[in-house]
């Protein structure tokens, strides 16, 4: 009985979380998985899992874009090479990654909510481009600020 309650729950909770969406055809030109621009690379980010399902975890690339993302959701960015910081914040909690974007390549990672203490928080993480693929295909694209 508790576990379908929770599973109800759980199927109710993903129209809480509201972020700016892109238009179907952005998002399905993403899915594609497209080279990036010649001289730039490509960077996907995005958030899977029920954790956290009603709140948004901002994100921000250092040097420029935002974006927040819902569960079960992703951007793509393009941009020259060279080293990139990917930051992400829920509260007052933040969490980083720095990579490095090279010509012709895309990279992928993962945000994701993490306790802390009883606070809420995040972390980003570098994943496959496999892992990556699999979950932008089951995701929306959002816009990016």
């Amino acid at each position: 009985m508790i576990r379908k309650a929770l599973i109800a729950v759980a199927l109710l909770l993903p129209g809480c979380a509201q972020v700016p969406m892109a238009d179907l055809q952005a998002d399905q030109m993403a899915k594609a998985f497209p080279p990036p621009e010649p001289g730039k690379g490509a960077l996907y980010v995005y958030r899977t899992g029920l954790m956290g399902i009603a709140r948004p975890i901002d994100v921000q690339i250092v040097g420029g874009r935002t974006a927040q993302l819902a569960s079960n959701t992703f951007l793509r960015l393009e941009g020259p090479p060279g080293p990139i910081e990917v930051d992400c914040k829920v509260g007052d909690n933040t969490g980083a990654r720095q990579l490095e974007i090279s010509v012709g390549r895309t990279r992928y990672v993962e945000v994701s909510m993490k306790v802390n203490l009883l606070l809420p928080g995040c972390e980003v993480a570098e994943v496959s481009p496999d892992q990556g693929q699999a979950a932008v295909r089951g995701s929306r694209r959002v816009e990016v600020q």
